[in-house]
């Protein structure tokens, strides 16, 4: 007897592998189809993000049902004396009890990093997560090794659930470019190897910074949040809990909106009398940020010198001192910066330091323009409106202000409108045409917004030639996103196209 073979085989090497791929790339899709067959439920056609969960539901569903009847059906073969195994069969058996008890277990680990009030036991679940491992792992007369403890097994299903929270839930959109950034975000935190990451990286990525690059109004903080959030956080197996609260371990400072003196302040700390207005001692984030937590600086091309050297050594020697002491003190957790700045360019311009630039792009994440997120689809264009009106108007109203909005947009603004202010500018977009029923995108006037209005000017001849010319170029730039590429077209300079669309405004 074999312990599986044929199709049997087949779904559970499938099905044993997904919690070992990146969600968000095209081969979980095709193992999705392997394991399911015809049972397989495919994207939602209208992108809609209700439809897209419950259809992520409906096929994780099913995959747990397939893997429950095969582990049924295989630990009764492991007890079975003429039982003959071959390279490969214990392997798949454990990544498929693996994904089942993630599935089995995946509800009660949400609610518990969901709670904010702290109250929210996992004792119970753990014991019950313990005695199914013990049942499926520690088989009468077939002792084998596993490649995870209970405990370890437990506290991947922790970090694995909250990625795909924070990285799910919290990043709009579902287009190529849309997923192309939640794959590299899950590949920030587990590495395109997750497998080697849970046996050996798990407690050594807090030494690896991230950089988190694009432009104003892209998301940069939520990416640097659920990368944050996501981290391991190992789990106290006698005191029934996890050694941290993931909630608490993102600390995020804003760099451009902060004088330069203040800086160093806050993140390293003083001591009292360091300078002018230092009447006490004070701890720097540095400090108060645990191994598993995660500095975040927001804007980190707009630092000086002085506190660029500062990081520099954080980065070497994980060492930093107080202002005013001299005491050496160590940071254990994660480093995440920020820029919307070409970081090269101001080394170039000896503005930022490269020894600083290449202590900090070991990992790179570029987050993409609104406009490409979009990509001219009014699905995707209806997704953001739609998420962004229940944060304006709630939940009840949301569905009319977004019909609305989506509506004036493609009519005055057009589907391949530019958006240089990102998602900030959709923002109050939605904002100006729920209060004012109408929107002056920067650089537009009220004849190119309205293009009857427009016409009628044109055909009475009440606009000059600048005004014509003006409006020509605002409409090709809107187009081209690009004052160069505008520039090309209608082949004038590059500061004339600027100059002319700004006399728009």
């Amino acid at each position: 007897m074999a312990l599986c073979k044929g199709k049997e085989r087949e779904i559970a090497e499938a099905i044993g592998k997904l919690d070992f791929t990146n969600p968000f790339i095209p081969e979980r899709i095709m193992l999705e189809k392997i394991a399911l067959g015809s049972d397989y439920r495919p994207p939602a056609a209208q992108g809609n993000i209700e439809a897209e969960k419950s259809r992520v539901r409906f096929n994780t569903n099913k995959l747990k049902e397939r893997a429950i009847e095969l582990l049924t059906k295989f630990r009764k073969r492991l007890l079975e004396k003429d039982l003959k195994l071959i390279d490969g069969d214990l392997e798949i058996y454990e990544n498929l009890l693996i994904y089942y008890l993630y599935e089995l277990y995946r509800s009660e680990i949400k609610a518990y990093f969901m709670d904010k009030s702290g109250k929210y036991s996992l004792a119970d679940c753990y014991n019950r997560f313990l005695a199914d491992w013990k049942y499926y792992l520690q088989l009468p007369k077939r002792p084998f090794e596993t490649v995870f403890t209970a405990v370890k097994m437990f506290e991947m299903f922790f970090q694995i659930r909250r990625a795909f929270h924070y990285i799910f839930d919290f990043l709009i959109g579902r287009s190529t470019v849309s997923s192309e950034l939640r794959a590299a975000i899950w590949q920030s935190i587990f590495t395109h190897d997750i497998i080697r990451y849970h046996r050996l990286l798990y407690n050594r990525m807090q030494s690896i910074t991230t950089l988190i690059s694009g432009p104003s109004g892209t998301g940069k903080e939520l990416v640097a949040r659920a990368v944050a959030l996501s981290q391991h956080i190992p789990f106290d197996e006698k005191a029934l809990d996890f050694t941290a609260s993931s909630q608490q371990l993102f600390f995020p400072l804003h760099l451009s909106a902060m004088p330069q003196n203040l800086i160093e302040s806050e993140l390293f700390g003083h001591q009292k009398g360091a300078f002018t207005g230092a009447i006490q001692n004070r701890i720097g984030w540095m400090e108060t940020c645990s191994e598993y937590g995660t500095v975040f600086l927001d804007e980190i091309g707009e630092v000086n010198e002085a506190v660029q050297v500062k990081l520099l050594r954080i980065l070497q020697s994980r060492t930093f001192q107080r202002l005013g002491d001299n005491t050496e003190r160590y940071y254990k957790g994660k480093l995440l910066a920020a820029t919307n700045k070409n970081l090269l360019d101001a080394i170039e311009k000896r503005k930022f330091r490269d020894d600083l630039y290449y202590r900090l792009c070991s990992d790179i994440i570029e987050t993409p323009s609104l406009r490409d997120q979009l990509g001219g689809s009014e699905r995707e264009l209806s997704t953001f409106v739609q998420y962004l009106a229940v944060g304006i108007i709630g939940q009840e109203e949301s569905e009319t202000l977004a019909g609305e909005a989506t509506t004036w947009i493609k009519k005055n603004l057009g589907l391949e409108y530019a958006w240089p202010g990102n998602v900030r500018e959709l923002e109050q977009c939605l904002r100006n045409i729920m209060i004012r029923g109408t929107y002056s995108a920067p650089g537009t006037t009220p004849s190119l917004n309205n293009e009857n209005l427009l016409f009628q000017e044109f055909k009475e001849c009440r606009l000059t030639a600048d005004e014509l010319l003006n409006i020509y170029c605002q409409n090709t730039y809107k187009k081209t996103g690009s004052y160069l590429a505008t520039a090309k077209i209608l082949n004038i300079d590059r500061r004339t196209v600027k100059k002319r669309i700004s006399s728009c405004s």
